[in-house]
């Protein structure tokens, strides 16, 4: 493989430390892309974390959860590459043991983080915000569980794939639910970012090489190796299933949004200012 000519901006990157986000950016890890002058320091750090240093504004380009977005309109843009989307899944409320889906407003819940999209999806399951809840790493929620800190768990990323062999059982599939709802409309769950700041040239640049790299992860004769590489976050997972994981989040909606994503996105924070969790309507600015 060809290496790209040394870069002449460095910028910061921050994803998630996921088989998906490493898969998409295998190809700028690796250089194995035209990265047009580009280098990127990646830091990888939990979603929740990722939001609140968007609110800082101190990452240049950041994976986000299209809740947390809404809080950073003034200072972000939305990329329109890069989008993980639940479409038909993801995520999903376990418990250790069943009980009536009825129930679960009285259930104490461990979830990911308050401004993570996975916990707004709850809130309108529910229609409330009013029950009780203890935030938890996103990949320490099946033990919050196990250790009675909490009665059920809304899970993230690829516990929904393991969570049976885990003894777990599922008490409702939130994506699931929103598919059913919309009509066919993917759940929007996190997306990338960039800061306006950095001007209409760089940002445009940014996308296309970002863009690069998921389409070169997810050539045939590439696929297998950047699975592989995303495998050091996997978390137990075998090839078969980290390549399974990558293919929910890794898809033709993160090659673009496309019309099915941005309606699930308006839709989404329509529907969640119309019951009052976030402030304002929003109006999507997505980079061109």
């Amino acid at each position: 493989m060809t290496m790209i000519a040394a870069p002449t901006r460095l910028l910061t990157l921050g994803h998630s430390p996921d088989p998906d986000d490493a898969f998409m950016f295998y190809g700028l890890a690796k250089h194995q892309v035209d990265m047009e002058g580009l280098d990127f320091e990646h830091i990888l750090q939990d979603i929740q974390t990722l939001n609140e240093r968007a609110l800082r504004e101190e990452l240049d380009v950041s994976a986000i959860s299209i809740h947390a977005y809404t809080r950073v309109l003034d200072t972000y843009a939305l990329l329109p590459c890069g989008a993980s989307m639940g479409d038909n899944y993801d995520p999903m409320i376990v418990s250790l043991k069943p009980f009536p889906v009825s129930d679960l407003a009285r259930k104490k819940i461990a979830v990911p983080g308050l401004m993570t999209s996975a916990f707004l999806t709850l809130k309108l399951y529910l229609r409330t915000d009013k029950f009780d809840f203890v935030v938890v790493p996103f990949d320490e929620i099946m033990d919050a569980v196990r250790a009675g800190r909490a009665d059920c768990g809304l899970l993230i990323h690829e516990g929904q794939l393991t969570y049976e062999t885990e003894g777990f059982v599922n008490i409702v599939n939130l994506g699931e639910w929103w598919f059913e709802k919309t009509g066919g409309l993917p759940l929007p769950l996190g997306a990338n970012v960039v800061k306006k700041s950095l001007g209409k040239p760089l940002i445009t640049k940014i996308n296309r090489v970002l863009q690069r790299s998921i389409e070169h992860a997810l050539r045939p004769e590439i696929r297998r190796d950047a699975v592989i590489h995303s495998m050091q976050w996997g978390r137990g997972m075998d090839v078969a299933l980290a390549d399974q994981f990558v293919g929910m989040y890794v898809n033709d909606l993160t090659r673009d949004f496309g019309t099915r994503g941005r309606a699930g996105v308006e839709l989404f924070l329509k529907e969640a200012h119309a019951l009052g969790f976030i402030p304002a309507p929003v109006a999507l600015e997505f980079v061109e």
